[in-house]
């Protein structure tokens, strides 16, 4: 009885370390497929992961405030772990993207539309050095790390050490953020830089196909057997009607719903609107921008006006911030008073209006035709961004704690106890508290 008990145990004892083993194995098989796996979805379901990114992204847009503790921490982190995810899923799309392209053949098995749209100018100028620097890619990809990550390193600071260890994070984030600008100047032979240093998501994904396409895609791919029968009739051969009457006349073709062919049963695709064919043609045309190699796009800074009026947008937010911080060091950072001071304010928005006015002066020298008519679409289209980028300066420093407030409370204040409006005042309450504290919450570079 001993020794069967005995045996029994140890049966019982091998089976457990068997199955242990071989849940621990497969356990480590699925860790080391599980980035190939995970690489597979986002590269396969683009659209779903943008879309899931997108609503994230809006969940921590409705908690922004101080309404529990720590929220605006919590919220910052999970949206700076969004927008860190982000750029890693922006790198796998970015490397399917590369691979399609030099499969050919495997596009038009599986169907997938070799036509893409047209790209854009900021896409195919950033694409060029990109791809033509690896020095510049890194460093636009540490620069929008360190965008992502600017306010919640903040906060952070902020919490742990107060005023004065929050703008000393500032300042060398600032710092950090214009030395990677001024590099990119550089590594571009002396360019503007351009907002954001990247090509978008939309430039470089993948088009998926549609499932009216995958269903052409399995027909095709089935086998080559050939059905008399159906093809031909029950005789074997072609016999259509000699006349409609007496039967149903067929629906006619609409530009919205599919046409099923009574004979073969395949489903031809709905044709284009009206409205949609000049859109597409327009969509395709060429321009002069279009001809141009993707570096020429922007023009070179040759003369010292227009690299100065660089330099001084670049190094405009460092100037502002330690102006700040030492006007808060000065007021021992305590209080708001040394907030309402006009000093730093003044001399950022003179310091950015001034470069702006000097490269419309250097473009109107050196450009043929000027700022008016000599610039590619994507110089204009940055000097816009930067023309914008001024109206932000009324969120910030001085003119928004001795103006803007003033309002923002008044306009907080006039939605109280109305439905529906009375959830927007709260929210702009709670972003009055983040503009008021922190000095990333309204940068713009």
């Amino acid at each position: 009885m001993a020794s069967a008990a005995t045996s029994a145990v140890r049966r019982t004892v091998h089976a457990t370390i068997h199955s242990l083993s071989s849940a621990s194995a497969d356990l480590t098989k699925v860790a080391i497929n599980l980035p190939s796996s995970y690489s597979n979805y986002v590269t396969s379901n683009s659209s779903s992961v943008s879309t899931i990114e997108s609503s994230l992204r809006s969940l921590t847009y409705l908690l922004p405030g101080a309404r529990f503790h720590d929220t605006e921490l919590a919220s910052e982190s999970v949206h700076t772990f969004v927008q860190l995810l982000s750029i890693y899923h922006d790198h796998l799309l970015k490397n399917r993207a590369a691979a399609l392209a030099l499969t050919p053949t495997v596009l038009k098995v599986r169907n997938l539309k070799l036509q893409q749209p047209k790209p854009s100018l900021h896409a195919r100028y950033t694409t060029f050095w990109t791809s033509s620097s690896s020095l510049y890619n890194k460093i636009a990809t540490v620069l929008k790390i360190a965008q992502y990550t600017e306010l919640l390193w903040e906060m952070i600071a902020r919490r742990r050490g107060g005023e004065k260890a929050k703008w000393r994070v500032v300042v060398m984030l600032e710092s950090f953020k214009a030395i990677c600008r001024l590099l990119l100047m550089r590594l571009t032979n002396l360019r503007p830089t351009v907002t954001p240093p990247m090509p978008l998501r939309e430039d470089f994904t993948p088009v998926e196909p549609e499932e009216q396409d995958e269903e052409f895609a399995e027909d095709e791919l089935k086998s080559d057997s050939f059905d008399v029968k159906d093809a031909l009739g029950d005789a074997g051969v072609p016999t259509p009607p000699l006349s409609d009457s007496g039967k149903q006349a067929p629906s006619s073709l609409t530009t919205t719903e599919p046409y099923s062919m009574p004979r073969t049963g395949f489903t031809l695709p709905t044709l284009p609107s009206p409205d949609t064919v000049p859109a597409y043609l327009l969509n395709h045309v060429l321009t002069a921008d279009d001809v141009k190699p993707a570096k020429q796009l922007l023009h070179q800074l040759t003369s010292l006006r227009g690299q100065a009026a660089e330099i001084m947008y670049i190094l405009r937010p460092l100037i502002y911030a330690l102006l700040m911080q030492r006007i808060a060091r000065t007021y021992g950072y305590e209080g708001s008073k040394w907030k309402r001071n006009w000093t730093p304010w003044l001399v950022g928005v003179s310091i950015e209006y001034l470069s702006r006015q000097l490269a419309k002066r250097d473009l109107a020298a050196g450009v043929p035709g000027g700022a008016r008519t000599g610039l590619s679409a994507l110089e204009r289209d940055e000097l816009k961004k930067r023309g914008w980028q001024l109206a932000w300066w009324g969120m910030r420093g001085a003119f928004y704690e001795n103006i803007t407030k003033v309002w923002v409370h008044g306009a907080a204040a006039s939605l109280k106890g109305k439905p529906i409006l009375d959830l927007l005042g709260g929210i702009m309450e709670e972003y009055e508290f983040l503009w008021s504290n922190y000095y990333f919450s309204t940068s713009t570079m």
